[in-house]
């Protein structure tokens, strides 16, 4: 269970660079800033986003599910507000960057779940 906790920190913090090189408005001071800032973006995601998730459903149903993109940028912004050195500026910003590190996550939950199967 903390390897694949591991696995997910791991491409979180692959997206969070990603996202700090190719969205404008996204900036990361240093590695270590990278490392904490994906750790905490799980925590999060575990703790806080459920809570959102649940208090903006109606929303998100009317939006077709298209609110959590919302969602997913204000987890973000809430992590550069918790840590210094991780800036997002802006609603675009974090929703541009949720994009990118959802899709390198999705990418990381994939090749975690060959190598569940493979072992098995």
């Amino acid at each position: 269970m903390f390897l694949r906790f591991l696995v997910r920190a791991v491409f979180a913090a692959l997206g969070l660079w990603l996202a700090s090189a190719i969205v404008p408005g996204v900036s990361v001071d240093n590695t270590g800033t990278l490392i904490v800032a994906a750790v905490l973006l799980g925590l999060v995601n575990a703790f806080v986003r459920p809570i959102v998730f649940i208090l903006t459903l109606p929303l998100t149903i009317v939006t077709l599910g298209l609110f959590l993109l919302v969602v997913n940028a204000a987890m973000i912004g809430l992590v550069a507000m918790l840590l210094g050195g991780f800036q997002v500026d802006g609603l675009i910003a974090g929703v541009m960057a949720a994009i990118v590190t959802g899709i390198v996550s999705w990418i990381g939950n994939m090749v975690a779940k060959d190598d569940d199967r493979q072992r098995r």
